[in-house]
Protein backbone atom coordinates (compact mmCIF):
# COMPACT_ATOMS: atom_id res chain seq x y z
CA UNK A 1 0.00 0.00 0.00
CA UNK A 2 2.70 2.51 0.96
CA UNK A 3 4.47 2.18 -3.10
CA UNK A 4 1.33 2.69 -4.24
CA UNK A 5 0.48 5.66 -2.00
CA UNK A 6 4.20 7.18 -2.92
CA UNK A 7 3.67 7.26 -6.51
CA UNK A 8 0.34 8.42 -6.70
CA UNK A 9 1.31 11.27 -4.33
CA UNK A 10 4.43 11.70 -6.30
CA UNK A 11 2.57 14.46 -7.96
CA UNK A 12 0.93 16.42 -5.43
CA UNK A 13 2.21 19.70 -3.80
CA UNK A 14 -0.97 19.43 -0.58
CA UNK A 15 0.73 19.07 2.58
CA UNK A 16 -0.95 15.95 3.02
CA UNK A 17 0.92 14.26 0.20
CA UNK A 18 3.72 15.70 0.77
CA UNK A 19 3.77 14.43 4.45
CA UNK A 20 2.56 10.84 2.80
CA UNK A 21 5.38 10.78 0.60
CA UNK A 22 8.07 11.76 3.57
CA UNK A 23 6.79 8.94 5.65
CA UNK A 24 6.91 6.26 2.80
CA UNK A 25 10.33 7.81 1.48
CA UNK A 26 11.76 7.06 4.64
CA UNK A 27 10.37 3.37 5.07
CA UNK A 28 10.70 2.37 1.41
CA UNK A 29 13.40 4.55 0.02
CA UNK A 30 13.56 6.35 -3.16
CA UNK A 31 11.50 5.13 -5.38
CA UNK A 32 11.68 6.39 -9.36
CA UNK A 33 8.04 4.96 -10.43
CA UNK A 34 5.79 7.59 -11.56
CA UNK A 35 2.08 7.27 -11.55
CA UNK A 36 0.68 6.74 -15.49
CA UNK A 37 -2.17 9.33 -14.35
CA UNK A 38 -2.76 11.58 -11.85
CA UNK A 39 -5.61 14.23 -11.01
CA UNK A 40 -6.58 16.18 -7.64
CA UNK A 41 -10.60 16.38 -6.69
CA UNK A 42 -10.14 19.77 -4.64
CA UNK A 43 -11.35 19.39 -1.12
CA UNK A 44 -11.38 15.41 -1.47
CA UNK A 45 -8.49 13.81 -2.31
CA UNK A 46 -6.21 12.44 -5.58
CA UNK A 47 -6.34 9.27 -8.28
CA UNK A 48 -3.74 7.61 -9.61
CA UNK A 49 -3.56 4.78 -11.84
CA UNK A 50 -0.42 2.88 -11.01
CA UNK A 51 1.08 0.26 -12.35
CA UNK A 52 -2.56 -0.05 -14.26
CA UNK A 53 -4.16 0.29 -10.94
CA UNK A 54 -6.77 2.68 -10.16
CA UNK A 55 -5.70 4.35 -6.58
CA UNK A 56 -8.11 6.63 -4.80
CA UNK A 57 -6.82 8.36 -1.72
CA UNK A 58 -9.08 10.94 0.11
CA UNK A 59 -11.84 11.70 1.99
CA UNK A 60 -15.30 9.73 2.31
CA UNK A 61 -16.78 11.61 -0.10
CA UNK A 62 -14.28 10.74 -2.34
CA UNK A 63 -15.10 6.87 -1.13
CA UNK A 64 -18.69 7.12 -1.86
CA UNK A 65 -17.95 8.78 -5.24
CA UNK A 66 -16.15 5.58 -6.27
CA UNK A 67 -18.46 3.49 -4.52
CA UNK A 68 -15.55 1.94 -2.15
CA UNK A 69 -16.90 -0.09 0.57
CA UNK A 70 -15.48 2.03 4.38
CA UNK A 71 -17.01 -0.21 6.48
CA UNK A 72 -14.60 -0.56 9.18
CA UNK A 73 -14.75 -0.05 12.89
CA UNK A 74 -16.59 3.87 13.84
CA UNK A 75 -14.39 3.85 16.96
CA UNK A 76 -11.17 3.48 15.92
CA UNK A 77 -11.99 6.48 13.36
CA UNK A 78 -13.49 8.69 16.06
CA UNK A 79 -10.67 7.45 18.38
CA UNK A 80 -8.29 9.41 15.90
CA UNK A 81 -10.01 12.03 14.99
CA UNK A 82 -10.62 13.00 18.35
CA UNK A 83 -6.75 13.12 18.90
CA UNK A 84 -6.62 15.85 15.88
CA UNK A 85 -5.84 13.68 13.08
CA UNK A 86 -6.79 13.34 9.76
CA UNK A 87 -8.13 10.27 8.87
CA UNK A 88 -7.27 9.50 5.05
CA UNK A 89 -8.72 6.39 3.08
CA UNK A 90 -6.60 4.29 0.72
CA UNK A 91 -8.71 2.54 -1.89
CA UNK A 92 -7.03 0.43 -4.73
CA UNK A 93 -9.23 -0.76 -7.74
CA UNK A 94 -11.97 0.23 -5.89
CA UNK A 95 -11.74 -1.96 -2.50
CA UNK A 96 -10.18 -0.22 0.63
CA UNK A 97 -6.64 -1.05 1.23
CA UNK A 98 -6.02 0.75 4.55
CA UNK A 99 -6.64 4.36 6.26
CA UNK A 100 -4.17 6.81 7.41
CA UNK A 101 -3.75 9.19 9.89
CA UNK A 102 -1.93 12.45 10.01
CA UNK A 103 -1.60 15.05 12.45
CA UNK A 104 -1.61 18.57 11.08
CA UNK A 105 1.04 20.43 13.49
CA UNK A 106 -0.35 23.46 14.73
CA UNK A 107 1.92 26.64 13.16
CA UNK A 108 4.72 27.81 15.78
CA UNK A 109 3.37 30.37 17.91
CA UNK A 110 -0.46 29.84 16.50
CA UNK A 111 -1.80 29.12 19.89
CA UNK A 112 0.07 32.60 21.81
CA UNK A 113 -1.26 34.47 18.29
CA UNK A 114 -4.70 33.45 18.82
CA UNK A 115 -4.51 34.58 22.21
CA UNK A 116 -3.60 37.84 21.85
CA UNK A 117 -5.71 38.37 18.90
CA UNK A 118 -8.92 37.63 20.98
CA UNK A 119 -7.86 39.68 23.85
CA UNK A 120 -7.81 42.73 21.14
CA UNK A 121 -11.51 41.72 20.29
CA UNK A 122 -11.34 39.57 18.01
CA UNK A 123 -13.66 36.40 17.37
CA UNK A 124 -10.78 33.81 15.74
CA UNK A 125 -13.22 31.13 13.30
CA UNK A 126 -11.41 27.97 11.76
CA UNK A 127 -12.97 27.18 7.98
CA UNK A 128 -11.65 23.80 6.85
CA UNK A 129 -12.38 21.14 4.61
CA UNK A 130 -11.66 18.48 7.50
CA UNK A 131 -13.63 16.14 9.42
CA UNK A 132 -15.80 18.00 12.63
CA UNK A 133 -14.05 15.86 15.22
CA UNK A 134 -10.61 16.82 14.21
CA UNK A 135 -11.19 20.38 13.69
CA UNK A 136 -12.89 20.92 16.94
CA UNK A 137 -10.18 18.71 18.49
CA UNK A 138 -7.64 20.84 16.88
CA UNK A 139 -9.71 24.29 17.92
CA UNK A 140 -9.86 23.16 21.51
CA UNK A 141 -5.79 22.65 21.67
CA UNK A 142 -5.68 26.33 20.07
CA UNK A 143 -8.40 27.96 22.24
CA UNK A 144 -10.75 28.77 18.55
CA UNK A 145 -13.86 29.87 19.18
CA UNK A 146 -15.95 28.53 16.28
CA UNK A 147 -15.58 25.89 13.69
CA UNK A 148 -16.78 25.76 10.36
CA UNK A 149 -15.67 22.44 9.09
CA UNK A 150 -15.82 19.47 6.28
CA UNK A 151 -16.29 22.93 4.04
CA UNK A 152 -15.45 21.67 0.03
CA UNK A 153 -12.76 24.99 -1.36
CA UNK A 154 -15.65 26.34 -3.23
CA UNK A 155 -17.74 26.71 -0.49
CA UNK A 156 -15.33 28.35 1.83
CA UNK A 157 -16.22 32.03 -0.05
CA UNK A 158 -19.85 31.63 0.16
CA UNK A 159 -19.37 31.12 4.02
CA UNK A 160 -17.54 34.29 4.27
CA UNK A 161 -20.31 35.83 2.31
CA UNK A 162 -22.55 34.71 4.40
CA UNK A 163 -21.07 36.33 7.82
CA UNK A 164 -20.29 39.52 5.88
CA UNK A 165 -24.56 39.60 5.35
CA UNK A 166 -24.36 39.33 9.14
CA UNK A 167 -22.43 42.36 9.63
CA UNK A 168 -19.22 40.70 10.33
CA UNK A 169 -15.83 42.08 9.07
CA UNK A 170 -13.09 39.16 8.15
CA UNK A 171 -9.68 39.14 7.94
CA UNK A 172 -9.11 35.36 6.27
CA UNK A 173 -5.58 33.62 6.86
CA UNK A 174 -4.26 31.24 3.67
CA UNK A 175 -1.58 29.58 2.33
CA UNK A 176 -3.03 27.20 -0.39
CA UNK A 177 -4.52 27.25 -3.66
CA UNK A 178 -8.27 26.29 -2.18
CA UNK A 179 -7.58 29.55 0.01
CA UNK A 180 -7.47 31.76 -2.85
CA UNK A 181 -11.27 32.30 -3.54
CA UNK A 182 -12.10 33.41 0.52
CA UNK A 183 -8.46 35.28 0.75
CA UNK A 184 -10.18 37.68 -2.39
CA UNK A 185 -13.92 37.48 -0.72
CA UNK A 186 -12.79 38.40 2.45
CA UNK A 187 -12.53 42.33 3.74
CA UNK A 188 -8.35 41.64 4.12
CA UNK A 189 -6.84 38.49 2.68
CA UNK A 190 -4.00 37.75 4.67
CA UNK A 191 -1.19 35.31 2.67
CA UNK A 192 1.68 33.70 4.02
CA UNK A 193 4.93 33.90 2.74
CA UNK A 194 5.49 30.61 2.25
CA UNK A 195 1.83 29.87 0.71
CA UNK A 196 1.09 28.94 -2.95
CA UNK A 197 2.15 31.51 -5.75
CA UNK A 198 -1.72 31.81 -6.16
CA UNK A 199 -2.86 32.53 -2.77
CA UNK A 200 -0.19 35.17 -2.39
CA UNK A 201 -1.66 36.97 -5.18
CA UNK A 202 -4.94 36.65 -4.01
CA UNK A 203 -4.23 38.63 -0.64
CA UNK A 204 -4.18 41.58 0.24
CA UNK A 205 -1.31 41.36 2.73
CA UNK A 206 1.63 38.98 2.12
CA UNK A 207 3.67 38.21 5.15
CA UNK A 208 7.18 38.08 3.62
CA UNK A 209 7.81 35.46 6.81
CA UNK A 210 6.00 32.51 6.89
CA UNK A 211 5.58 33.75 10.31
CA UNK A 212 2.23 33.43 12.09
CA UNK A 213 2.79 36.58 14.34
CA UNK A 214 3.24 38.46 11.28
CA UNK A 215 -0.91 38.15 11.61
CA UNK A 216 -0.43 40.42 14.66
CA UNK A 217 2.13 42.98 12.72
CA UNK A 218 -0.46 43.21 10.07
CA UNK A 219 -3.32 44.32 12.26
CA UNK A 220 -1.44 46.75 14.37
CA UNK A 221 -0.04 48.19 11.49
CA UNK A 222 -2.76 48.77 9.99
CA UNK A 223 -4.86 50.47 13.02
CA UNK A 224 -1.27 52.57 13.27
CA UNK A 225 -1.23 53.81 10.01
CA UNK A 226 -4.85 54.78 10.09
CA UNK A 227 -3.96 56.80 13.85
CA UNK A 228 -1.18 58.55 11.79
CA UNK A 229 -4.01 59.45 8.80
CA UNK A 230 -6.74 61.09 11.34
CA UNK A 231 -3.97 62.39 12.83
CA UNK A 232 -2.38 64.47 9.83
CA UNK A 233 -5.57 65.20 8.43
CA UNK A 234 -6.67 66.62 11.66
CA UNK A 235 -3.51 68.69 11.68
CA UNK A 236 -3.70 70.10 8.26
CA UNK A 237 -7.71 71.12 8.49
CA UNK A 238 -6.41 73.18 11.90
CA UNK A 239 -3.24 74.75 10.32
CA UNK A 240 -5.16 75.74 7.10
CA UNK A 241 -8.09 77.33 9.01
CA UNK A 242 -5.84 79.05 11.28
CA UNK A 243 -3.66 80.67 8.46
CA UNK A 244 -5.70 80.85 5.30
CA UNK A 245 -8.05 83.53 6.99
CA UNK A 246 -4.75 85.17 8.33
CA UNK A 247 -3.28 84.94 4.60
CA UNK A 248 -6.70 86.32 3.65
CA UNK A 249 -5.87 89.50 5.41
CA UNK A 250 -8.84 89.40 8.94
CA UNK A 251 -6.16 90.98 11.09
CA UNK A 252 -5.15 93.56 9.08
CA UNK A 253 -8.12 95.88 10.19
CA UNK A 254 -7.33 95.58 13.89
CA UNK A 255 -3.43 94.79 14.35
CA UNK A 256 -2.18 95.61 10.69
CA UNK A 257 -0.69 92.40 10.50
CA UNK A 258 -1.06 90.97 7.07
CA UNK A 259 1.13 87.35 5.80
CA UNK A 260 3.30 88.33 3.07
CA UNK A 261 2.71 85.96 -0.24
CA UNK A 262 6.58 84.63 0.54
CA UNK A 263 6.12 84.09 3.47
CA UNK A 264 2.62 82.05 3.28
CA UNK A 265 4.02 79.95 0.84
CA UNK A 266 7.10 79.37 3.78
CA UNK A 267 3.79 78.18 6.14
CA UNK A 268 2.28 76.06 3.28
CA UNK A 269 5.63 73.87 2.98
CA UNK A 270 5.85 73.85 6.98
CA UNK A 271 2.52 72.19 6.84
CA UNK A 272 3.73 69.54 4.45
CA UNK A 273 6.80 68.97 6.39
CA UNK A 274 5.08 68.51 9.55
CA UNK A 275 2.51 65.61 7.96
CA UNK A 276 5.69 64.44 6.45
CA UNK A 277 7.94 63.99 9.10
CA UNK A 278 4.99 63.01 11.70
CA UNK A 279 4.41 60.09 8.79
CA UNK A 280 8.13 58.82 8.65
CA UNK A 281 7.68 58.56 12.53
CA UNK A 282 6.19 54.81 11.46
CA UNK A 283 9.53 53.69 10.60
CA UNK A 284 10.72 53.91 14.37
CA UNK A 285 7.10 52.63 15.33
CA UNK A 286 7.13 48.59 16.38
CA UNK A 287 3.74 46.68 17.21
CA UNK A 288 3.10 46.79 20.57
CA UNK A 289 2.72 42.91 20.61
CA UNK A 290 6.89 42.61 19.91
CA UNK A 291 7.98 44.67 22.45
CA UNK A 292 8.90 42.32 24.55
CA UNK A 293 8.89 39.77 22.19
CA UNK A 294 11.93 38.10 20.05
CA UNK A 295 10.43 39.09 16.33
CA UNK A 296 11.15 41.88 13.59
CA UNK A 297 9.74 41.40 10.44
Amino acid sequence: MLKYLYVAEKRSDHPIAEAIVRKAKSILGELNEEPEFFDTIPGQGVIAKVNGKTVVIGNEKLMKAYEVDITISSKVIDRLRKDAKTVIYVAIVNNLAGIIAIADTPRKYAKDVIEYLKSMGLKILMLTGDNKLTAKAIAEKLGIDDVIAEVLPEDKAEVIKQLQRRGEIIAMVGDGINDAPSLIQADVGIAMGGGTVIAKEAGDFILIKNDLRGVIAAIEVGKAIRRKVKFNLLWALIYNISLIPIAAGILYPTMGLILRPELAGFAMVLSSISVTTNALLLKRWKPKYFHQKNYSG
